[in-house]
Formats: C-alpha cells, sequence, structure tokens
C-alpha cells in the first residue's frame, strides 16, 4: 500500500479519530517507513510538541513528516533568489514579458464576470490580481513541484529564518488537517508558496476564502478563490481603494538627491514643488496622497514616486524588485507603455557583503553610514552623498559597482601614503 493512499484513508477517517490513529499505525508498518521522528534528538520530534499545541493530531503528523529528510535543493535555492542575483531591468525583463501582457489581457476578458465582481468587493483592481497571478504561477501553469511540507521542514531545521518556516510549517499542517488539501497534493515552491497565486500556509489560513461558493477555499483548482483569495490579501494588508500605486518621474536639473532621500513619505503635491513631476506629463491624479522615492539604478535610470499600495504588495512578496515588476505588468495589461528612461549598464546590485564592504570603506574615509549589516539604510545613503560630493560624481547615494570600485581604489592609495 502506498503512502498517498495512506494519507487518503486518513482524510476519509480523520472524524473517527481512535480508529484512524489503528489504520495509520498498520499502514506505516506496511510502507516500510522508517519514521525519522522516532529518534529523540530529531528534528520532527522536537516540532511535535509545538504540532501537539495547535490540535495536529498525531497520526496525521507522522504520516506527514514520518519519512521527512532535508532537501539540498531548497537550501540551494534559499540561497540564490533572484532579487539578489539579478538587475531590477532583468529581473522585470523575465516577468514582463509581451506573452505575458497579452496572456493577462486575455485572462482579464474571459473572467470578466469574476474579477469585476472581486474588484467590486474587495476594490483591488482587475489588472494587479492578474499580474500577481501571472507573475507568480504563470496563471496557474507553473505552481511549484516541490512537496510543501518537506521543503518547510528543511528550511526550519537548517536554521534559515527558523521561527518563521516552523510556524508556516506548523499552519501547512492546519490545512490538512481541514481537509482541505491532500498532504500528497501540497506541492509548490521552494519556500512553500502554494497555489496559483503562491500564498504561504499561514496567509492561506488568514485570507483564503470560498468565492466560487462550492465549500472549499481551493487555490489550487480554483480561478475565482484564488484571485479573491489574493484580493482578500491586499485588502487587509491596507490596500487602499483608487489610489495609484504610483509613477515613474522625471527630476529637474540639479535635483537634490539628499533631500529626497530624508523624507520618507510626503505628499505628492509637495514633490511636485521640488520639481518632481511625472514623466508622461499628467498632473499627479491624487495630490494628496503620500509617496516615498525609488531610485533602484540610480540617478541615470528610472525614477518613481510609490504610494502605500507599492508597499502592500510587497507584503506578497519583500522587494521592491517584485513589487515594481507586478505594478509594472499590470499597467501594460491595462495598456500602460513601458518605461521611458532607460536602465543603466552598471545596474547589477550589490551583493551582503559588498554592501558591508562598502559601509567599512565609506567610515575609512572619514564619513558615517551607521550600522549597516548589509542593509541600505537612509544613513548609508547620506554618507556616500557626502563621498560623492567630495570625488565630484554624480550624488544620488546609490551604491553601483563603479561606487565600490571608487572606494577601493582611494583605500589604496591612502594606504599606500601611509607606508
Amino acid at each position: 500500500m502506498s503512502v498517498r493512499m495512506a494519507e487518503r484513508i486518513w482524510l476519509m477517517l480523520r472524524p473517527w479519530k481512535a480508529g484512524a490513529l489503528v489504520l495509520a499505525s498498520v499502514l506505516l508498518v506496511a510502507t516500510g517507513l522508517t519514521l525519522y521522528i522516532a529518534g529523540q534528538g530529531s528534528f520532527a520530534s522536537k516540532l511535535w510538541a509545538d504540532a501537539k499545541s495547535r490540535n495536529i493530531p498525531r497520526e496525521l503528523f507522522d504520516l506527514a513528516l514520518g519519512a521527512f529528510q532535508p532537501d539540498s535543493d531548497v537550501l540551494d535555492l534559499a540561497k540564490n533568489q533572484p532579487e539578489v542575483i539579478i538587475s531590477v531591468e532583468d529581473y522585470i525583463k523575465l516577468r514582463v514579458t509581451p506573452e505575458r501582457i497579452e496572456t493577462g489581457q486575455r485572462m482579464i476578458e474571459e473572467w470578466k464576470t469574476t474579477v469585476t465582481g472581486i474588484e467590486k468587493k474587495y476594490g483591488i483592481p482587475a489588472d494587479t490580481l492578474v499580474a500577481i497571478w501571472g507573475i507568480e504561477s504563470n496563471f496557474g501553469k507553473s505552481m511549484g513541484d516541490k512537496n510543501v511540507l518537506g521543503s518547510l521542514a528543511t528550511l526550519s531545521e537548517a536554521g534559515y529564518r527558523t521561527d518563521y518556516f516552523r510556524d508556516e510549517l506548523l499552519a501547512a499542517l492546519e490545512i490538512v488537517r481541514d481537509g482541505h488539501i491532500d498532504q500528497s497534493e501540497m506541492v509548490g515552491s521552494w519556500a512553500g508558496a502554494m497555489g496559483q497565486t503562491q500564498f504561504m500556509p499561514s496567509s492561506y489560513v488568514a485570507y483564503a476564502v470560498d468565492y466560487d461558493g462550492d465549500g472549499r477555499k481551493d487555490i489550487w483548482k480554483s480561478v475565482p478563490d484564488s484571485l479573491a483569495s489574493t484580493a482578500n490579501y491586499l485588502k487587509q494588508s491596507g490596500w487602499r481603494r483608487d489610489v495609484d500605486w504610483g509613477y515613474e518621474v522625471k527630476l529637474p536639473a540639479g535635483f537634490d538627491f539628499g533631500k529626497a532621500w530624508k523624507r520618507n513619505s510626503i505628499p505628492l503635491r509637495d514633490w511636485a514643488k521640488m520639481g518632481v513631476a511625472r514623466i508622461d506629463g499628467k498632473p499627479f491624479s491624487q495630490p494628496d496622497e503620500p509617496a516615498r522615492f525609488y531610485l533602484p539604478s540610480g540617478g541615470v535610470g528610472p525614477a518613481f514616486l510609490v504610494t502605500k499600495n507599492f508597499d502592500v504588495i510587497k507584503r506578497y512578496n519583500n522587494s521592491d524588485s517584485y513589487a515594481l515588476a507586478v505594478t509594472h505588468l499590470a499597467d501594460r495589461i491595462d495598456g500602460g507603455n513601458d518605461f521611458v528612461r532607460a536602465w543603466p549598464a552598471d545596474a547589477l546590485p550589490l551583493s551582503r557583503a559588498e554592501r558591508e564592504e562598502l559601509a567599512t570603506l565609506i567610515a575609512a574615509q572619514g564619513f558615517k553610514p551607521g550600522k549597516s549589516n548589509g542593509h541600505l539604510s537612509q544613513t548609508m545613503r547620506l554618507a556616500i552623498i557626502k563621498f560623492q560630493k567630495k570625488e565630484g560624481l554624480l550624488a544620488d547615494g546609490h551604491p553601483s559597482h563603479a561606487l565600490l570600485q571608487r572606494l577601493r581604489s582611494a583605500s589604496s592609495i591612502a594606504s599606500g601614503q601611509k607606508t
């Protein structure tokens, strides 16, 4: 008898827990599994206490994690997320393609009644929902092939954001316990995201809805449930109805980047007073709406003002590159144009180690970058601007490879002078 068959029998017999426990034990012996949880020091045995507190039946826990072995592919993927190793330009080009734009437009027509109803109920534009659908799973065609429970267990056991992935693993077990999906069919991305719009298990528990009224919150096979669940997620995350995500903007000559970085979020009318304008020449349609400055590739590349709705999309994936790809695809699906300003050649982002090195070198030049930890803070940007001004460079506060090389050269010269 297969493990999959055992799991399905468990789901059918779940209401009769005592009988299910006996049956599960027999089936585990029949399949010849060597339980990974048997050892007192194993990952699964330590997890059991938390699972028990969340009312996960022991027999289901054993079936789900009994044969767990860490997945090395998952750990490799965790170390090479595309937001880190490719430029923003390439990230967007891979996701906002002519084919995806055309398919998105076709999906809106095909599901017009559904997306219109969802937009009316939740306030999320149809093009935004369809853009997320397209980027997350290519409109349901690529939902991932990793066992979700195995991926989450691997990441948690390996110490990769342990608490986060441990909680997601427990939420995934709750979903199986409640009969929303068979454990053997719970496949997704390497990070545990599931379904047509790639919900993490905890997001599913919190936001999934049964929009088509069939009694199930089915984000795997139901397009209405998938899109409505995503709309509910965005609404509950603070999406503002009828507010644009942001704009590509044109900066005036002599623009003070330092002043811009000091202002976290100010009304669009105040940006206009600083000479910042929409690149298409149109006025800001909501001048009182707060927006922040976003400069993904420095002062020679595209510049943006983004509203809270841009940051709400980052709740889905905490990456500016991701949010820009979603919003740009949504605009293109809605008939909008490509970005006006070209991306610069030196646009590959610095790695975490390179950002830390840059902070060290900036400090050695007598400027104060603050605590780095590999992150690009406001203090770091302002320190970069001071160095750029000293060197006669464009003072945009952007940490490029050219800037890092300039700092290395300056450090070498200083070291040579000391000797």
